[in-house]
């Protein structure tokens, strides 16, 4: 039979997964609907204005990440006062960032879009205008991200499912909007997702206050040991999470330097799609987390890597399953989707899909790193590369290689951040790294062969045309599923599946 804690984490992934399938699909058309909306010009103009502001945006998912794992180690040592304790912490040490981040924002960042950024010049009061509220957007999302960190801590992925569901829905709500008022399309459209941002910021404060002992302003707890190991913590966090917001967002000013504003369209397209891939991913671990930093906690060392050996692998399927047809279709897709889309798109989407692949399997090491609270050489070693990418894509792009290059270097730098990162943690948990690799990556690379060689031959012989796509797409969903069921997974995992279908057909 599944244990409890498995059937918990299948049933928070489910519901991620299914979620995050509904927020793709809405996503995509939003993007689709504000591209027209906007035009090209204005949409890659919002990306690069909005991307000075994202250089500070790994502040709420670094923070969030730093915040989970302390509510999940009190969670799994069942101490209640230590978690009130790391709540009122906390909720100290947001608003302190918050308030330093805005000024920041509003004074070396506002001086930067209007001193370096290549903006036509009839859009630069609505350029200074989005830039505004995309930095009271930002930190609106600094001051939730502990609520939804104590929301993931208790597992109560139901919660963050349906909050950020609706959220979608408004964002889409929104682009439709667009189409129809009348006026600067692009200062609507900063207001607007401003006001969206508020309302769900809103709505899981609410939800925390009320449903969680440890959330309140009531009593204030203060405990000096635990701000310096939260500080100390986090700081490293950011430190890693700065490094590679920094890295992906300097890149896309290096692109508005060196190339036109449709060039930089064309990476606003594909880091839009990968990172609405990566997102489910992303919600799988979202959902391992606290079981992994739970069994840390309790000393449950053989349930920690049997969830990161699966996991590592379930979170690379996870992607590949979509990533593969994607990839194979990626020219078609695009043109049904966007009409028009820049001509950089499609090859920039493929290499940025790569990377992202590459980057997934190591998720679960990632959070397996954060359970025992050291973090300064991890970071610092990961952070040390990150920048070393940005860097080097520079010095390609100033020796006149194409826009495309900035990926080449990031797969590569990928590859040995993979490894790097392997070897660390297992000096950390002492996780076997000849276990990680019989038990993950050959079942990877076996996966991505015998499911990358027959889809490949089923596109190439099947005529042009959308229908056709669409039968070579279901076709590589179906080859990648069946390969991933028999090669990917073992023979537990194989059976498990088997009880938890019957189980639910039956019921």
């Amino acid at each position: 039979m599944i244990s409890a804690n498995n059937q918990r984490i299948a049933k928070n992934t489910l519901m991620l997964y299914f979620r995050h399938i509904l927020i793709l699909l809405v996503s995509l058309y939003t993007v689709r609907v504000v591209l027209d909306a906007l035009g090209v010009e204005d949409y890659g103009i919002y990306n690069v204005v909005g991307g000075i502001v994202s250089l500070f945006a790994f502040l709420s998912s670094s923070m969030a990440s730093a915040s989970q794992r302390f509510f999940s180690f009190s969670l799994g040592q069942n101490d209640l006062e230590k978690l009130k304790k790391v709540f009122s912490v906390n909720s100290i040490i947001y608003l302190g960032i918050a308030l330093i981040v805005f000024f920041l924002l509003e004074t070396i960042g506002l001086w930067f879009v209007i001193q370096f950024l290549k903006l036509p010049p009839e859009r630069l009061d609505s350029s200074i205008f989005i830039y505004h509220f995309s930095v009271l957007t930002f930190v609106v999302n600094i001051i939730r991200s502990p609520f939804t960190a104590m929301i993931t801590a208790h597992e109560d992925m139901q919660i963050y499912a349906y909050v950020s569901i609706v959220e979608a829905m408004m964002k889409l709500g929104i682009a439709f909007l667009l189409i129809n008022l009348a006026g600067d399309k692009l200062e609507i459209y900063g207001v607007l997702l401003f006001i969206v941002s508020i309302i769900s910021s809103a709505v899981f404060m609410v939800i925390s206050f009320q449903k969680y002992k440890e959330c309140q302003f009531k009593r204030f707890y203060w405990d000096r040991e635990v701000f310096k190991e939260i500080f100390g913590f986090t700081t490293w966090t950011l430190f890693g999470q700065i490094s590679n917001v920094f890295r992906n967002q300097a890149i896309t000013i290096l692109i508005n330097q060196f190339f036109n504003p449709v060039v930089v369209a064309g990476k606003a397209i594909a880091t839009n799609i990968t990172s609405q891939i990566n997102v489910f991913s992303n919600n799988f671990n979202v959902g391992l987390y606290p079981p992994i930093i739970k069994s840390y906690a309790a000393n449950e060392k053989a349930n920690m890597f049997s969830l990161i050996f699966n996991g590592s692998k379930i979170t690379f399927f996870l992607m590949w399953i979509f990533a593969l047809p994607m990839f194979i279709e990626m020219n078609t897709i695009l043109n049904v989707w966007l009409k028009n889309p820049p001509p950089e798109a499609v090859l920039f989407t493929r290499l940025a899909l790569i990377e992202l692949l590459i980057h997934s399997i190591s998720l679960p090491l990632g959070t397996a790193a954060r359970a025992p609270g050291k973090m300064k050489f991890y970071e610092l070693t990961l952070g040390s590369i990150q920048i070393l990418i940005f860097i080097v894509s520079w010095i390609v792009l100033k020796l006149g290689a194409e826009a495309y290059s900035i990926y080449i270097v990031a797969i590569m730098a990928n590859l040995a951040m993979f490894m790097i990162r392997l070897f660390i943690v297992s000096n950390l948990i002492d996780l076997s790294v000849k276990f990680f690799l019989k038990e993950v990556a050959f079942p990877v690379l076996g996966v991505i062969i015998f499911s990358m060689i027959p889809s490949y031959g089923i596109h190439y012989y099947l005529p042009e045309g959308i229908g056709f796509s669409g039968l070579s797409v279901f076709t590589s969903l179906v080859i990648t599923t069946i390969v991933m069921y028999y090669i990917g997974l073992d023979k537990i995992w194989r059976e498990k599946i088997q009880v938890f279908a019957f189980k639910k057909i039956r019921n």
